[in-house]
């Protein structure tokens, strides 16, 4: 332990964050070893380039932003059937997975537990988990097939939620043979110093890396091994907040496989034209997706001879991969975005301290900044009503929460009230 301590102590030196071990004889051995665990782990120069990062301003004035083409799936009249033909085909083979993000905690809906253990308040008073597992099996069912589940949790939310998973006797699902856990990956929280930061456990302070690091995570913990030795070549994502997720959707899956695409996104039409949602683009040429703050009032509101909005079509978690591109794309980290916030740390004296304004930064990457790395993709639009009810905030907000989610599925399973 003595030269492992030094041996720590002179990385931590040579990267001016001493202050990691401020607190290091005031834990227990076991605390003691996975501190230094956590700090062997870190990768200090990408620390130093992401907070030399948070000083650098945003800037996308060089990018040239165009429209990007798609489908209205109630518009593709004879098409429809074609491409429902290729994709049901595809699903009857066994190629498709699906992998759901619940990485999440429901804090912001009132709910102690991961968001997926959450009722949104239905008659059955099932759990977001659970309506999900109920359309995997019957759309599985349709086609003979079981659909393999990957669930993405994250280290604080892991043990709550298989243990969730185990109580429901997998809601049908065999543990390790056809429903699967893994972890999302992390990075530390630093201070506007760069130094990182401790939690109130006396561990390193960790931060979720974003449903960018979705990709990664699936390649570092074997999962695209496990699916391609199932059969796997095509894997949906999306996130376990929106109740009405059409994971298994055989148009899109055709769509596809007919434009010969690595990957296929849902999408829905602005509510209005200033809606705060990003949407997809070109960028430079290539597949994107923009934020709403990086778009103009005159491209916000511009339409095509059709009316159309021409960046009016929403990015709603809701994609379809290759096996091919996710292992692509999981090979090299995507770029970091930084997330001012509220983080309670120890300081120097073993206290805790609870901010009252923002005083870290979090490191996210956005799951749409690996688009711009493929030539093409197929985008494909549905309906908002019966495949987009998210779950994001309480009943107060009046949007994207449980009341809304519940109204909508509720219309769309024609659920009495």
């Amino acid at each position: 332990m003595d030269r492992r301590l030094e041996g720590v102590k002179n990385i931590l030196k040579k990267y001016g964050q001493e202050q990691l071990l401020d607190n290091y004889e005031k834990l227990d051995d076991r605390k003691k070893e996975k501190l230094l665990d956590e700090i062997e782990k870190i990768d200090f120069d990408l620390i130093n380039s992401l907070y030399a990062n948070t000083k650098k301003p945003i800037n996308n004035g060089e990018d040239e932003i165009t429209p990007i083409d798609y489908l209205d799936k109630y518009k593709l009249n004879e098409d429809y059937k074609y491409y429902e033909n290729i994709g049901k085909k595809a699903i009857k083979e066994g190629t498709l997975a699906a992998v759901t993000m619940a990485g999440g905690q429901g804090t912001r809906l009132g709910h102690n537990g991961p968001k997926g253990t959450y009722d949104i308040g239905l008659d059955s008073h099932k759990s977001l988990f659970e309506l999900l597992a109920d359309n995997l099996k019957e759309e599985g069912s349709k086609y003979g097939v079981t659909i393999p589940w990957f669930i993405m949790t994250s280290r604080e939310n892991n043990e709550e939620t298989v243990e969730f998973f185990e109580k429901h006797k997998y809601f049908g699902y065999q543990k390790d043979k056809n429903i699967f856990f893994f972890i999302q990956g992390e990075l530390p929280m630093i201070d506007t110093e760069g130094k990182i930061l401790i939690g109130e456990d006396g561990l390193v302070k960790l931060a979720a890396d974003g449903h960018g690091g979705i990709y990664e995570s699936l390649v570092k913990s074997g999962m695209t091994t496990q699916m391609r030795h199932m059969g796997i070549k095509w894997v949906f994502i999306g996130g376990v907040d929106n109740c009405l997720v059409k994971m298994v959707d055989p148009v899109l899956m055709g769509i596809a496989i007919d434009k010969g695409v690595t990957v296929a996104c849902k999408s829905v039409v602005k509510a209005n034209p200033h809606e705060k949602v990003g949407v997809f683009c070109r960028r430079n040429g290539r597949p994107n997706v923009i934020e709403y703050s990086e778009i103009t009032d005159e491209m916000a509101e511009a339409k095509d001879k059709d009316g159309e909005l021409l960046y009016g079509e929403s990015h709603i978690l809701c994609n379809l991969f290759s096996i091919d591109a996710i292992e692509r794309m999981g090979a090299e980290p995507l770029p970091y975005h930084a997330a001012y916030k509220k983080a309670s740390f120890l300081n120097k004296d073993g206290e805790v301290v609870k901010p009252t304004s923002p005083n870290a930064y979090k490191f996210e990457a956005f799951l749409f900044d690996a688009f711009g790395e493929v030539d093409d993709m197929a985008i494909l639009r549905v309906k908002r009503e019966e495949e987009f009810a998210p779950v994001k905030n309480d009943d107060s907000v009046g949007v994207d929460c449980p009341k809304t989610a519940r109204e909508l599925y509720k219309k769309f399973y024609n659920i009495d009230k």
